[in-house]
């Protein structure tokens, strides 16, 4: 990859993490985060694979430059 395919990569899953934090905001506003745990469990996983994998990109970018 170069580096123009590692900042698509970043910025897809900058938008991915910023739409789940949305999402987890209002589980949280509206209680549905002790209604609907499994769903809300899902959501944090997905926050965190993607935080994860943004660094990895991140990183892989950064030592190819």
């Amino acid at each position: 990859m170069n580096e123009s395919d590692y900042q698509r990569v970043i910025d897809e899953l900058q938008a991915v993490i910023e739409d789940t934090q949305r999402t987890i905001e209002r589980f949280e506003a509206t209680g549905m985060d002790e209604q609907m745990t499994e769903d809300y469990e899902k959501l944090l996983s997905i926050l965190d694979d993607s935080v994860k994998q943004q660094r990895e990109h991140t990183l892989a970018m950064l030592a190819k430059s």
